[in-house]
């Protein structure tokens, strides 16, 4: 881009998760994508619902600041029962960085679950067969660039004091833990 002026298209699809180890496995380390960020020089995601990935794709030709895409896709989201989106949501609307939780009662939360990825719907699995209402979760779809007033942004509507917890399916030293605590700090627990 500095030597010649131009910007990339360059999409990359990359598996990501542990199914199906074995000779053939393939997957992707979200952590040395994030390590590559600099100066908006990459958008790294991890689209969670069919619409959000159309719409990244749909993104990444239209518009015309352009970089490098990397989207992390899970193997098993593409036959996951829950992983669907109506028409609707293609016909309408844009690619969200942050999707928030799908509850119509914020003030009833005492805690918010962030993830980005599968992990969403084990977590709503979960959720639902716990009956735990008080637990919001909200899915990272872009890792970067990503700027804290969005963050921030999509927390408004829960109470002050509300416990904000990461969650992946991850070790520690992978995934986009370290990530999201350099760039946000002791916001998340």
């Amino acid at each position: 881009e500095d030597k010649w002026g131009r910007l990339s298209h360059l999409t990359l699809l990359l598996p990501h998760g542990f199914e199906g180890q074995g000779p053939e496995h393939c997957s992707a380390r979200l952590e040395r994508f994030l390590l590559l960020t600099a100066e908006d020089n990459l958008q790294v995601t991890q689209p969670t619902t069919p619409a959000q990935y159309f719409h990244l794709l749909r993104q990444q030709v239209k518009r015309r600041w352009s970089k490098p895409l990397v989207v992390l896709t899970p193997k098993s989201l593409l036959r996951h029962a829950a992983c669907v989106s109506p028409l609707s949501d293609f016909t309408s609307g844009t690619f969200k960085k942050i999707l928030p939780d799908e509850r119509k009662e914020p003030s009833r939360t005492d805690r918010v679950l962030m993830c980005s990825g599968k992990i969403y719907y084990e977590l709503a699995e979960k959720r639902e067969a716990l009956k735990a209402q008080n637990v919001a979760i909200m899915r990272v779809e872009q890792f970067y660039p990503l700027s804290a007033s969005t963050l921030v942004g999509s927390l408004d509507s829960y109470a002050a004091g509300t416990d904000l917890v990461w969650i992946q399916d991850e070790p520690t030293n992978m995934g986009g833990w370290q990530f999201m605590k350099m760039r946000f700090g002791d916001a998340l627990m």
